[in-house]
């Protein structure tokens, strides 16, 4: 118990001491704000797995799509939509409607969906959870709230009870916990880092001014903060990060993850997260930075 509660305090709450001297820093805000005002533009919406969640408009239909499509997002992005489109299409194209209102036999449809692990079972798991959830509570943002959050300095803590809380049910599938990361394992859980960037971070700064871009991210979630967000850790980030100095180790793991957002926050302390547009960007078409 001593040991996980030591992991706890050091992994889930805290930063680690920024590895960039002052010289770097300036350097690299030149080089990368440019590079976020050029990816965190409505043109970067289609091609990517947030324009699954941008097809709706309440809330709740965000917020179930949104999680299955950043789950969803491993290898091609192309895939990766048109998984996401079969899905919605087997809940009737009214995700939290389909979540609420069901019947058993209904579920059976689900019998043919597959992608890569990601097997019926699990839908039928995720949302015999979401129905379960949404019958006590209005967003899913609770689901990552833990007593105090406002005071920790990032959502590790708020993942972890996440995790808990999704294998609440005694109907929880073994296979099905592969899906939903935890940094107590120590894992980068760059997916579900992906989802809250999504759903926490909007065209607004933490001082109310608007930041270059608009129109990405939903900020749809208002008790989470932008500042208290972990830079999602794909290949593409981690590659840049490394070239850049800003990352010193090739393992993916949930301590690179807030090394790396400890350094962004020397950046942009309000809103770190926002040079995943940068990193991962250029990445993706095909550049590498430093």
């Amino acid at each position: 118990m001593r040991k996980k509660e030591a992991l706890i305090d050091r992994n889930l709450k805290d930063w680690l001491e920024p590895t960039i001297n002052g010289q770097l820093q300036a350097e690299l805000k030149l080089l990368l704000d440019p590079l976020v005002d050029y990816f965190q533009q409505p043109a970067f919406i289609k091609p990517d797995p947030i324009s699954v969640p941008w097809g709706f408009h309440r809330k709740q239909d965000k917020e179930i799509m949104g999680l299955f499509a950043a789950l969803f997002a491993w290898g091609r992005r192309d895939i990766t939509l048109g998984k996401c489109a079969e899905l919605t299409a087997l809940l009737d194209n009214q995700p939290f409607d389909f979540v609420m209102s069901h019947q058993p036999k209904e579920l059976e449809r689900m019998s043919q969906f597959k992608h890569r692990t990601f097997m019926s079972e699990d839908v039928i798991y995720f949302l015999t959870w979401f129905r379960w959830f949404y019958e006590r509570h209005e967003s899913l943002e609770q689901a990552f709230l833990v007593d105090g959050i406002a005071n920790y300095n990032h959502v590790g803590l708020g993942i972890s009870t996440f995790h808990e809380l999704f294998f609440i049910l005694p109907s929880a599938p073994k296979r099905t916990r592969k899906h939903i990361s935890t940094p107590v394992s120590h894992s980068a859980c760059k997916r579900i880092c992906m989802f809250l960037r999504w759903m926490v971070r909007s065209d607004r700064s933490m001082s109310g001014e608007k930041t270059a871009g608009n129109c990405v991210d939903f900020g749809i979630w208002t008790q989470i903060r932008p500042n208290q967000l972990i830079c999602p850790l794909d290949v593409h980030v981690m590659r840049n990060a490394q070239s850049l100095g800003l990352l010193d180790t090739d393992k993916s793991t949930w301590q690179a993850a807030v090394q790396l957002t400890s350094n962004l926050r020397l950046l942009d302390p309000t809103d770190p997260v926002r040079y995943d547009f940068a990193l991962f960007g250029l990445g993706v078409n095909g550049g590498v930075l430093g």
